[in-house]
């Protein structure tokens, strides 16, 4: 079984949340026999081909963007030539000119659509989209939600709904690095015994500005790993309001963020838009057994954090809402720890990534032998 992932950034060029469930989807599934391979897009000048952790990844010149849409005529030729030899392509959405490719290539095969998140920015731009997304959303096999709660939520899936399924994003825990003492100990003497943990890539949705304002005024020392487009904003922000327990430790190998999550005593994750459709550094802090802060914005965050259960849910953009949580928490060892454990247990419970691989690799078998199915019922019959 052989499938071609499609998506607009990969490593090594970009490190997010969708490039880690791409990994953890081509390891895990890799595991089970499939072979993977991946095609992006690259600034970088060296576009040879390479392998990455037993799947192969290929990537094409970007060359320009339009509103955060990567474009590429080059990936359009390369698509067609790759799918060619695949058995499945697995498409990654949103990403509008991955729509128009899927088109002009002429792509023949099973296709999937992982549906990461709706469009929320962008709102003209969006209306000129629609029929594009449509016609493209149509045309795909098999559209897969990451979480009850997206598709529940969402009304662009509501519309697809009777080829869509959930399957939600897992990690694999014996793929972190284990920190030795020596760097548990240099963390602890950077950021304290007791803090809260915020990781990821600094953008508009992520309501980094919301946990500002929720400390302001507080002693609660936190913690933001992370680089991107607002950094600088944050900063200046947080220079406006005083904050003084508040370290921009910027971004950080594996290594490091498994010694901080190790060592933090809750994570705080105050995204208050769509955009955040599920939140990989949550699950994270849940499988380090870790109690977490979230906003109720109808996506896969409440699915992984349950009020009351292995944290406590917020209104978004309500930094009083938000500062309320850290006091209970902060002030109520127990119930964070009780809470973390059960964060912990239900991501063994639903979020490995041996769950999600194996889900994967039922529905691309499901996919050929259907497709299988529609060219025997349509081939000649003789006699």
């Amino acid at each position: 079984m052989r499938v071609l992932h499609f998506y607009k950034t990969y490593f090594p060029d970009s490190v997010g949340g969708v490039e880690q469930v791409i990994r953890q989807m081509c390891v895990g599934t890799g595991r089970l026999g499939i072979t993977n391979q991946v095609l992006s897009l690259s600034r970088d000048r060296r576009l040879e081909p390479f392998d990455y952790e037993g799947h192969t990844v290929h990537r094409v010149p970007l060359n320009f963007e339009v509103a955060s849409n990567a474009v590429s005529v080059q990936a359009i030729g390369k698509l067609a030539r790759m799918a060619a030899e695949a058995d499945v392509v697995h498409y990654h959405f949103p990403w509008p000119f991955m729509d128009l490719a899927h088109f002009i290539a002429r792509i023949d095969k099973p296709t999937v659509v992982t549906y990461h998140s709706d469009i929320v920015r962008q709102k003209a731009l969006l209306k000129l989209y629609q029929p594009l997304k449509h016609r493209f959303l149509e045309s795909v096999d098999t559209i897969v939600a990451t979480s009850p709660n997206y598709l529940a939520s969402s009304a662009v899936l509501d519309r697809y709904r009777d080829k869509t399924r959930v399957i939600t994003f897992g990690l694999d825990k014996s793929g972190y690095p284990e920190p030795d003492q020596a760097r548990l100990d240099h963390w602890r003497a950077r950021v304290g015994p007791k803090f809260f943990l915020f990781v990821g890539v600094l953008r508009y949705y992520k309501g980094l500005h919301i946990l500002l304002d929720a400390v302001a005024g507080t002693d609660y020392p936190v913690v933001i790993v992370g680089a991107g487009p607002i950094e600088a904003e944050l900063k200046a922000h947080a220079e406006r309001l005083g904050l003084k327990r508040v370290q921009f430790v910027g971004a950080v190998d594996d290594l490091d963020k498994a010694a901080l999550l190790k060592l933090c005593y809750a994570v705080a994750f105050p995204s208050h838009l769509r955009s955040e459709a599920f939140g990989i550094s949550l699950l994270e802090g849940a499988m380090y057994g870790k109690p977490m802060i979230s906003s109720e914005i109808g996506t896969g965050t409440t699915y992984i954090n349950v009020h009351g259960e292995t944290g406590l849910v917020v209104p978004p953009s309500d930094h009083e809402a938000l500062r309320a949580a850290m006091t209970r928490l902060w002030h109520d060892p127990q119930m964070a720890q009780e809470m973390g454990q059960r964060a912990e247990a239900r991501y063994w419970q639903l979020f490995t990534s041996a769950q999600m691989a194996d889900n994967y690799a039922r529905l691309y078998q499901e996919l050929v032998a259907r497709r299988a199915e529609v060219r025997l019922a349509a081939a000649p019959r003789l006699g």
